[in-house]
């Protein structure tokens, strides 16, 4: 004889645990049955026949939920929003690097660049390693690291007015590598 888990009651009482998942179904297809027989012995085989589809339909779903199909970003959670706004899309990338990096590079990092890396890296941290950029500023610094947090430091201001090539690319590859 196989030995289950025990759970102590309030009351001191002693009671098994609740059965796996294969026993709880099995409770439920016993009781399904004799509603189907029910459904067709008063109502007609166009009850049965509906009782069986709802039945069916309940089985799956329960089936579904049991198996973990709502473990994970299923929709029966409210959606995070990590970023304020709109995602931000690489489809303008192109030109979003060309004008920070052209002759009006200052207003352009100020007001374009900056905000969407610091969306991104806020973003990836979150996502990946569980941190808040905005609100846990010390470890994101740690993971982003000591040379490239000024440039997208939210609490102070760019180190320079204008964003130099080889940061840019410093700053895209440990976004990739986060």
């Amino acid at each position: 004889m196989k030995a289950g888990i025990r759970i102590r009651t309030r009351t001191g009482s002693v009671r098994p645990a609740p059965g796996p998942v294969r026993d709880s179904l099995a409770v439920l297809a016993a009781l399904a049955l004799p509603a189907e027989v029910l459904l067709a012995l008063t109502d007609g085989a166009a009850a049965a026949a509906t009782g069986a589809a709802l039945l069916t339909t309940v089985a799956l779903a329960l089936g579904r939920y049991a198996a973990g199909g709502a473990a994970q970003d299923a929709g029966l959670r409210r959606p995070t929003r990590v970023l304020s706004g709109r995602a931000p899309a690489l489809g303008r990338w192109r030109r979003t690097v060309a004008d920070a990096l052209g002759d009006d590079g200052e207003e352009h990092l100020r007001t374009v660049m900056r905000p969407q890396l610091q969306r991104l890296f806020a973003a990836r941290l979150a996502e990946r390693h569980g941190v808040e950029m905005y609100r846990n500023p010390d470890r994101a610094r740690a993971l982003v690291g000591n040379t490239l947090w000024p440039w997208i430091d939210p609490g102070a201001p760019a180190p320079q007015p204008t964003l130099p090539e080889p940061v840019l690319r410093s700053l895209l590859d440990r976004l990739e590598s986060l």
